[in-house]
């Protein structure tokens, strides 16, 4: 029972630490692989000690100690070897090593940002974006993450492998950016940590309709960031937003795992303090910046639900008026989609119906399950039922998440 108990808590401590370890040692070694490959010897020491002499007091600064002092070992035995290669004539091949000593002495305030922008640089795809982030930021092993996204172990372990050999190819700088270059580089770290929690709001395949660690995750990489940009108005946009939307995970499923539709949700299930915690983050986007960025401005509209004790006191015309503002940011065409869902509840399904259908034809679309759906809703409620029932037919077809096509085969058995 102990040795268990002792593993789950190196388990939390890492889950805990790593960031913040892989941070200080990206600083000093200026290596995203042997950072990590120095962490994990870290915590391979711990495991090994720690069952003799107890967790220590301050066990991340226990890792970080012993990680620091491999770190600079390595780094003289390096600037030693290269040394020996100037004095016989040949050039290092090495890139240029910090000064080791003076690397252990920098300010370690940025480190955490550093790491962030570095998972998320743009060099990469999204999806060895999202990989690496989880890997480096979230503390997920590779079999977490594959889990996570139902992909194959060796997929996530090639993404990763090759998202590090691009930086490096890339000879991507380990500073952090200032001005307006930060601000150039903060959309796609924004864009991964959302990715990430819209995967676990909704998977997008599977047996499950949620998978709450994916956006607990998401969550705390989001206030980490907030934490270190606490000026940047879309950071807290983004912030709000998942808190409000996290806010309704408890209700979203039922007993059996079935998924339960926002206007069919208990309201009493949803978590208040989340939603405390996402309306102060949505005052604080406001407070930094007009007119609202896109994250901030699907916060806004998370809120109108949040602030609605019951279904029917939903401000559907501001949400519309919200939608139009964002429709006009982000020129989306899933958000036009989302929009006439807003106005039919607003003006009634006729008026939702005729946006609907100037969608139908839009190429993005063609394969994206919640356009019939949304169509099959709205014929439904019209009384055209035999519409709706091909809608529902075909929106099942298309989805690949279990959960969701029962939900869809449902609808199209009451339109029977």
């Amino acid at each position: 029972m102990e040795a268990v108990l002792l593993s789950k808590t190196i388990e939390a401590v890492w889950r805990i630490e790593s960031a913040r370890l892989l941070g200080g040692l990206v600083r000093i070694v200026r290596d995203v692989g042997l950072a990590e490959d120095l962490a994990q010897e870290a915590l391979v020491e711990a495991l090994e000690r720690w069952p003799e002499s107890g967790v220590p007091r301050n066990p991340g600064a226990w890792l970080m100690s012993v990680a620091k002092n491999r770190a600079l070992d390595r780094l003289r035995r390096e600037r030693m070897q290269d040394r020996r290669h100037e004095a016989i004539g040949e050039v290092a091949p090495r890139h240029h090593l910090p000064d080791p000593e003076g690397a252990l002495d920098e300010d370690v305030g940025d480190d955490l940002l550093r790491l962030v922008l570095i998972a998320c640089h743009p060099v990469l795809s999204a999806q060895a974006r999202v990989a690496l982030t989880l890997r480096l930021l979230g503390g997920l092993t590779t079999e977490e993450i594959a889990r996570a996204f139902l992909v194959p172990e060796p997929t996530i372990a090639q993404r990763i492998v090759r998202a590090k050999r691009t930086l490096a190819e890339a000879k991507v700088p380990f500073e952090v950016p200032r001005g307006d270059a930060l601000l150039e580089r903060l959309p796609a770290v924004l864009e991964v940590v959302y990715l990430v929690f819209n995967e676990g709001h909704a998977a997008t395949r599977g047996d499950e309709w949620t998978r709450a660690e994916l956006c607990e995750e998401a969550l705390r990489l989001g206030r980490i960031l907030a934490g270190l940009v606490p000026g940047e108005a879309e950071v807290h946009g983004l912030v709000a937003l998942m808190e409000l939307q996290a806010s309704r995970l408890r209700a979203r499923r039922g007993p059996d795992g079935a998924p339960i539709l926002l206007l069919d949700q208990d309201r009493s299930r949803w978590d208040r303090l989340l939603i405390h915690r996402g309306l102060s983050a949505l005052a604080r986007a406001e407070a930094l910046a007009r007119p609202l960025g896109p994250y901030a401005l699907q916060a806004a509209i998370a809120a109108c639900h949040a602030r609605a004790r019951r279904a029917d006191e939903t401000d559907w015309k501001r949400i519309v008026a919200l939608y139009d503002a964002l429709a006009e940011v982000t020129q989306s065409v899933v958000v036009e989609l989302n929009r006439a869902v807003a106005v039919s509840m607003a003006f009634g399904p006729a008026a939702g119906l005729e946006l609907v259908d100037e969608l139908r034809d839009e190429p993005s679309l063609r394969a994206y399950h919640l356009l019939p759906s949304v169509r099959g809703d709205l014929l439904a409620k019209l009384g055209r039922h035999d519409e709706a029932k091909r809608e529902f037919e075909h929106a099942a077809s298309l989805t690949q998440n279990a959960r969701e096509r029962e939900l869809l085969l449902g609808r199209v058995a009451s339109c029977r």
